[in-house]
């Protein structure tokens, strides 16, 4: 049953190289770069991004080709050893003394806190943060809470970045944008999700489905984003994502675990039809650089994007209520009143945080 779920989903943890395919050329698609999208990127030179879990994977294709169009990158990791390992594999590519790690340990929220206060005395402007789903270990504070690594620190890193993001988007031709990576295995989920209290967080967040419960949440704080960033005339657009489905290492690590023959066949599928990372990334760039994007705000202000850049929606009727967007909000600044991370002013009423 595992693996049956795993071939429906992308999981976007992984190594940054891997026995996966290269990158292929994409087709035009409606509502997206036509052509290649990664030869369509603009000029990225002066623009500085984050990119959280930029080590492997998604997040590390990412990186890859924001610097080839001269962005400034930050490469938001836990793992200071193998964030540096990736950025020494990108010295063979122009503009690589523009990749900076950035320790983001996101198992404490005030730890995430520190993280982007860490960014913001290094750094005048962010025009883009770019936020991957990682769903990893146990808190301190919660005992097997695991969304507390997966939204909740997320929540106050992505806060906590707020005002300069906003400082930013005052500047003239700025292009400021929340880019968070999703998936269509929120397609599994049971109906009915909620996140009134921390035993909601705690019964949804655990067992198989956990990574698709973090990019469900990921959904909905698009949403509510976007709609407190709108309410103050914030020229700031959030954007969810589906990548697709892609190879990873860590999804073949995954599919090793399974029995030896559903192993080995299901590793031959994926090595021969999952997009490789590189190509993986192209829907997230794509959401972080597109001129058409900023071009018509309305349209992709809290949009759903499919590969390579298509307008969509989540397959999932509950990940389209702003009602349990703003119950998970809600929930997510009173579980950080909760354990000491204090709320003061903010967007529409809404938090700049301190712990």
């Amino acid at each position: 049953m595992t693996a049956y779920i795993l071939l429906a989903r992308e999981v976007t943890h992984g190594s940054s190289a891997g026995n996966c395919p290269t990158a292929t050329r994409l087709g035009a698609g409606h509502g997206s770069m036509t052509g290649s999208v990664a030869s369509e990127i603009p000029d990225l030179r002066g623009r500085v991004f984050i990119v959280t879990g930029g080590s492997s994977g998604i997040g590390y294709a990412t990186v890859q080709h924001l610097v080839r169009r001269g962005g400034r990158v930050y490469m938001a990791a836990r793992n200071e050893e193998k964030a540096r390992t990736a950025i020494d594999h990108l010295e063979p590519e122009p503009g690589v003394e523009e990749v900076c790690f950035l320790k983001l340990d996101l198992s404490d929220p005030r730890e995430a806190r520190k993280a982007a206060l860490e960014f913001i005395s290094k750094e005048r402007r962010l025009d883009v943060l770019s936020r991957a789903v990682r769903t990893r270990r146990l808190t301190k504070d919660t005992g097997k809470l695991d969304a507390l690594y997966s939204h909740i620190s997320p929540f106050v890193f992505t806060m906590s970045l707020l005002p300069l993001l906003e400082e930013t988007a005052k500047h003239s031709q700025s292009d400021v944008r929340v880019v968070n990576v999703s998936s269509d295995g929120i397609m599994f989920l049971k109906r009915g999700i909620r996140f009134r209290n921390l035993d909601d967080f705690n019964d949804e967040h655990n067992g198989e489905f956990a990574p698709d419960l973090a990019r469900y949440s990921n959904i909905l704080f698009t949403m509510a984003l976007q709609k407190r960033l709108d309410t103050r005339n914030v020229p700031i657009l959030a954007l969810a994502l589906n990548p697709g489905l892609v190879c990873t290492d860590g999804v073949l690590n995954d599919v090793r675990s399974q029995p030896p023959i559903i192993s080995h066949i299901f590793t031959m599928v994926i090595r021969a039809l999952w997009a490789a990372p590189s190509r993986g990334a192209l829907t997230s760039i794509f959401a972080a650089t597109a001129p058409v994007v900023r071009d018509q705000p309305q349209l992709y202000g809290g949009a759903y994007l499919q590969p390579p850049g298509k307008l969509g929606r989540p397959p999932n009727a509950d990940a389209r209520s702003l009602e349990l967007a703003e119950e998970l909000w809600d929930t997510t600044e009173r579980l950080l009143r909760d354990i000491g991370v204090e709320i003061e002013g903010g967007i529409a009423g809404d938090p700049v945080l301190r712990a």
